[in-house]
């Protein structure tokens, strides 16, 4: 098991990294992307595994550089409704208190552009202008769900970055993830760190959204379900007197 790494601030305050000629950066997956297998359909075009439609792939469509394990501060939930898998979106709050196990890919400008791109449901054409989000740490590109750039900061010199909704944790009603689309976002993390089922149950059980239709238990039987078997419904939500 390779020990994650944790991103360096560009200098002593925190700061995002200044701007400057960039030709690779670290993107760091923490949704299904985390899985190897998802990402290079991503990269190279086709139906990602779980997915209900095929994506064109991204101009350059070679493996990444390298990968490793990465722990960014601030917190995964789920929330909004996912036309895909069905139930709660993973997103990432960098605002919030803890840490998020995500695995970072080495990719050119051009592959991070273009996967940001088929995320943002628009075409991979054209490179990103990473101007704002290396100054600011943050570059909001557009209003909906992972179209709001982040910088968490460098590893070996390049960039980490991801993308996220713009909207805080806290600022939207949680929505339970489906089954397949936990499974999947914890085998990537297994991938990634080598966590054990009953480590990633324990951890996903506390993000928002997951707990209290998901428990540690539940998520873990999920994990050491066999693969073949149909994938089991999400329980019964708790009843609410009122929002």
């Amino acid at each position: 098991m390779t020990a994650p790494r944790v991103p360096e601030p560009s200098d002593a305050a925190g700061n995002a990294s200044r701007p400057g000629p960039v030709a690779h950066v670290w993107y760091a997956a923490y949704g299904s992307n985390t899985h190897p297998e998802r990402l290079h359909c991503y990269l190279a075009g086709g139906r990602p595994p779980g997915g209900r439609r095929d994506v064109p792939g991204c101009r350059d469509p070679r493996r990444p550089r390298r990968s490793a394990p990465v722990l960014l501060r601030g917190r995964l939930y789920f929330a909004t409704e996912s036309a895909v898998w069905t139930g709660g979106r993973a997103f990432y709050d960098p605002e919030a208190d803890g840490e998020l196990p995500a695995h970072a890919y080495l990719l050119t400008v051009s592959q991070f552009s273009d996967i940001a791109a088929q995320e943002m449901y628009r075409e991979p054409d054209r490179d990103l202008d990473l101007t704002r989000v290396l100054a600011r740490g943050r570059d909001r590109l557009g209003p909906g769900r992972y179209e709001t750039l982040v910088c968490a900061g460098l590893l070996d010199g390049h960039p980490v970055l991801t993308f996220t909704a713009p909207w805080r944790s806290t600022e939207v009603p949680p929505n339970p993830p489906a089954a397949a689309y936990l499974r999947h976002i914890a085998a990537g993390i297994g991938t990634a760190h080598g966590w054990p089922p009953h480590r990633t149950a324990a951890y996903l059980a506390t993000c928002p959204g997951v707990h209290p239709r998901w428990s540690a238990p539940q998520i873990a039987a999920l994990l050491t379900a066999e693969p073949a078997g149909p994938a089991p419904a999400a329980p019964p939500a708790p009843s609410r007197l009122a929002d």
